[in-house]
């Protein structure tokens, strides 16, 4: 496994990073013990940096694998919250449920632009007072957008950059994928760490899962990338690939993935919209009142989940 020095955070992570949110409830939603054992697989073969979010609920898992394996990951999460008191619980319960006094990254999650930098303000000076406490190893923020990555290369505070990266560009909200590489680039030559999201598109891209993974391997300002993977064979196939990137293309000539992950909506939809107005992909509409889904736009994140008010929407 290649290890990359994560910016200037001090840190020396994987170049493959286990994506927390395919195995939480939002997806796979694996039990405590199934999604641990996933986890602790990639903890064995040398993943060593692990992606979540408040929003995932996989603290139990990842701490179930950390409890398996004896081994503590450099671990990234994730918070909506903009204000202090919102920034406080949040953290709380990651400490709590990960049974640690230290997280080593935290980000603002989805943000677009400048404004929403601002708008988060509050909950960033309670993160930076973190840091500052040595509870925080470093700040940062997620997003699939441009702007957002441009706005943080005026917010030296910022370190860490968790953007969506892919080949075709897919679940980019302004601009285009050379646009959104020119502006890692001037944050990858700042000094931050900088770990790419859905190198697949969610699992939208695997008809061209060869092209893709060439893509983003050869892509020099990422420190590494953030694969979300479900079961124990997805985490042996993915670390064999990242064991060496230079030859993945001919490891895998005659894989053929199949992708049968997608959005399901069940009967009982109350079309409230509620789902529409959370997918940041414009991928849901309300049709003579019923949900409808553009799935040529839907990236699988499986957010509009978490928001619906009857449980009727399921990502599997």
């Amino acid at each position: 496994m290649e290890y990359r020095e994560l910016g200037s955070t001090g840190l020396k992570v994987s170049r493959l990073c286990f994506g927390g949110l395919t195995v939480g409830p939002l997806q796979k939603n694996l039990s405590t013990e199934e999604g641990g054992e996933v986890i602790a697989e990639a903890f064995r073969l040398g993943v060593n940096f692990i992606d979540t979010a408040d929003l995932y609920d996989t603290y139990r898992h990842i701490k179930r694998a950390m409890d398996i394996t004896g081994i503590k990951p450099v671990i990234s999460s994730k918070s909506y919250a903009y204000d202090r008191e919102g920034a406080k619980r949040t953290v709380d319960k990651a400490l709590t449920e990960l049974g640690l006094d230290h997280i080593d990254l935290w980000l603002m999650h989805e943000q677009e632009s400048e404004h929403t930098i601002r708008g988060h303000r509050e909950a960033l000076d309670y993160y930076l007072e973190l840091k500052d406490q040595g509870v925080i190893g470093a700040v940062g923020l997620s997003t699939h957008h441009i702007a957002a990555v441009r706005a943080a290369l005026e917010v030296p505070e910022l370190e860490v950059i968790h953007p969506i990266v892919n080949k075709a560009g897919l679940g980019l909200c302004d601009g285009t994928m050379d646009e959104m590489l020119d502006a890692l680039k001037l944050a990858y030559e700042q000094g931050k760490a900088i770990y790419g999201m859905k190198p697949f598109g969610g699992g939208n891209l695997l008809h061209s899962f060869r092209e893709c993974l060439d893509f983003v391997a050869s892509i020099p300002y990422l420190h590494s990338i953030a694969l979300g993977m479900q079961s124990i064979e997805e985490v042996r196939m993915n670390v064999a690939l990242f064991d060496d990137l230079s030859n993945a293309s001919e490891l895998i000539k005659d894989y053929h993935p199949v992708n049968t992950k997608a959005l399901h909506v069940d009967f009982w939809c109350e079309a409230c919209g509620t789902c529409t107005q959370r997918c940041k992909q414009h991928a849901l509409s309300l049709v003579d009142g019923k949900l409808s889904i553009e799935r040529e736009k839907c990236v699988l994140c499986g957010y509009c989940a978490s928001v619906c008010p009857v449980f009727a929407l399921k990502m599997y």
